[in-house]
């Protein structure tokens, strides 16, 4: 009896052993994937001339409301909180194959709302980037902003984002005040909630990006949860968080 019981436990351990090590190649596969994916067009970004995706941009973000950083109805009983380096190739294959998908259910149905948070990993030119990104969120442009500069996201650290490729970016995403837009991305005040906005990101216990934190009736305060796997994980998680 105690032999097959023994028997019996080593086998439910090893079926655990084994489900870890098929989870964890999933996720690994999919962010492989997706970096290579971002990897092969990233040659053709960082172009102030010529950018890529603004009625596509327009299009997936047309009558769902924006406040500042946050993209969605207020009432929306969850909040998904996406920390993001906006130089992160990662970041851009997110915002490309997973968040749409999310976007198009959860956030245009009022269920949940997204906000952007930076989190400066890459380098210093991460920080401008951010403050950019925050003063076209001040004229309701924020998200478009962001989706923008994904699409056009040139190789990391190649020194792309100058102020004449994140002027263009923000036209594109339109912006309808170039100047105070100006005035304000350099700013003390935007400067400062981009590096508030990364020690919040480290005191959740992050170090990647893009890194994801829920708020909502069925959570414990901000809980962190990552960098989910699919958009299928991260809509789970906004059911789970909803209560």
């Amino acid at each position: 009896m105690n032999e097959r019981q023994g028997g019996a436990d080593e086998r439910r351990q090893n079926l655990i052993k084994l489900a870890s090590a098929v989870a964890f190649i999933a996720v690994a596969v999919v962010v492989v994937l997706i970096v290579v994916s971002q990897n092969q067009g990233s040659d053709s970004g960082g172009d102030s001339s010529d950018l890529d995706g603004i009625a596509e941009v327009k299009q997936e973000l047309a009558g769902i409301p924006q406040n500042g950083m946050v993209l969605g109805e207020p009432g929306a009983k969850v909040t998904v909180l996406e920390f993001a380096d906006l130089q992160c190739p990662v970041c851009k294959g997110y915002s490309e194959e997973v968040l749409p998908q999310i976007v198009e259910n959860q956030v245009r149905s009022g269920e949940a709302k997204l906000s952007f948070r930076n989190f400066v990993i890459i380098d210093e030119q991460s920080i401008p980037a951010g403050a950019a990104a925050i003063a076209a969120g001040k004229q309701g442009r924020g998200w478009n902003f962001v989706e923008l500069f994904y699409r056009n996201q040139g190789a990391e650290r190649s020194g792309y984002v100058t102020d004449e490729f994140l002027t263009a970016i923000a036209e594109g995403a339109g912006v309808p005040d170039i100047d105070k837009w100006n005035r304000d991305r350099e700013s003390k005040a935007i400067l400062g909630e981009v590096a508030a906005s990364t020690r919040e990101a480290q005191e959740l216990g992050f170090n990647g990006t893009p890194s994801f934190a829920m708020e909502g009736p069925g959570a414990e305060g901000t809980e962190a949860l990552g960098t989910p796997e699919s958009a299928g994980a991260l809509e789970s998680a906004i059911s789970s968080a909803a209560g």
